[in-house]
């Protein structure tokens, strides 16, 4: 239990697991995504035999539209 003010609430610790999950990306978490997107970028120019800036183009359309079905 922790204890706020005067009261005692009860803890969840799942909860307490999922906020750190959901809360914004830290540094660390940035860095760790752009490395990834860098090295995706990177495996479509080669199996494509695209420029680097093609396959940025396509990761970027690729993003939007899985963003899209995120909104509804």
């Amino acid at each position: 239990m922790k204890r706020t003010g005067t009261h005692l609430n009860p803890v969840d610790p799942a909860r307490e697991k999922a906020k750190g999950e959901c809360s914004a990306p830290g540094g660390d978490r940035i860095a760790r995504i752009a490395r990834e997107r860098e090295e995706l970028s990177a495996r479509i120019q080669q199996f494509y035999g695209i420029s680097k800036d093609a396959a940025d183009a396509h990761i970027d359309a690729y993003a939007n539209r899985a963003g899209d079905h995120g909104t509804n």
